[in-house]
């Protein structure tokens, strides 16, 4: 079992802007995910509490596409860089939860303009009709997280949540394909669902960590989510992972010590693949009433969720 060390620094985190180098993504080609999604933990796969899938989201498979493979180097994004100052997010130990608070907006980090502009050159692929919206995050997590007899299945929508106040979501979109291969999302590889939360389904280039050995964030059972390199500078992949994408690993976070971490990879399903621990049912009823009601679309309805 390997031991990490991570001063525990949210509060330093939000307390000075984030200096991260929004780099081009490598040029390199991964397996599309479509296909892959259980009702079992499975490496490699999602385990999907939805088992049917309505279609939605984007519309066409681009040139990023090679048969069985897309390139993130080649894959457009949507355009604008914008700032979000009322970006508010707070996580605090209270006993023996971790309290988690915040508008859902990134933490000095941009986002691209939404919704997707016609006048944008990626409207042809992906219409995301869907503003950004502030979205009330205000639940707790264990600060012990206790390991479930068999790991759960993930939702679609909160899996997780970024340092940086940024929901993650699983690697699927609403038809239950590879969101991060079909969707076209910004320069952060993020983008709103239907009641204008914006969230991650995949690595952000510009999540602080997300390249090394760093804490990223937390997976809703309380485990902590970190970066696709080890202590040696090694990339890590699905081979070295279970099913959940995480594995036995010792890590202190401002005096609180794990014994398991969920990892990013590049390849899918990029963050978990399922819950190890047990999440508490206080959780998912905080996060569904922060989501709120969906807003009126008019008479043809709110847009799919993404």
């Amino acid at each position: 079992m390997k031991h990490l060390t991570i001063a525990f620094a949210a509060a330093a985190l939000l307390a000075a802007p984030i200096a991260v180098a929004h780099e081009a993504p490598e040029s390199i080609e991964l397996p599309v995910g479509d296909g892959h999604v259980t009702d079992h933990p499975a490496t490699g796969n999602v385990y999907s509490c939805q088992t049917a899938f309505r279609g939605g989201g984007a519309m066409h498979v681009g040139e990023w596409f090679h048969g069985d493979t897309w390139n993130p180097a080649e894959k457009p994004h949507v355009e604008g860089r914008v700032m979000w100052p009322n970006a508010e997010f707070e996580l605090s130990q209270r006993g023996d939860v971790l309290g988690v608070s915040g508008n859902s907006l990134p933490v000095e980090q941009p986002t691209g303009t939404f919704p997707i502009s016609p006048n944008d050159p990626v409207f042809r692929y992906d219409r995301n009709p869907n503003p950004m919206e502030e979205v009330t995050l205000a639940f707790e997590i264990p600060a012990a997280p206790v390991r479930a007899a068999s790991p759960s299945c993930l939702p679609m929508g909160m899996i997780g949540f970024t340092l940086t106040g940024v929901a993650i979501y699983n690697a699927l979109d609403a038809a239950g394909r590879d969101a991060a291969a079909h969707e076209v999302q910004d320069l952060c590889d993020g983008h709103p669902q239907g009641r204008g939360q914006y969230h991650y389904h995949s690595a952000s280039p510009c999540l602080p960590g997300a390249g090394d050995n760093a804490v990223v964030g937390w997976a809703l059972d309380g485990y902590p989510i970190l970066g696709m390199r080890d202590a040696s500078g090694a990339l890590i992949v699905n081979a070295d992972l279970d099913a959940c994408h995480g594995r036995a690993e010792a890590i202190d976070v401002g005096g609180r010590h794990y014994d398991y971490a969920y990892r990013l990879t590049r390849e899918y399903p990029y963050t978990l693949g399922c819950f190890t621990g047990q999440v508490l049912d206080s959780t998912r009823r905080d996060i569904h009433q922060g989501m709120g009601p969906p807003r009126d679309r008019g008479p043809f309805g709110r847009p799919p969720l993404r």
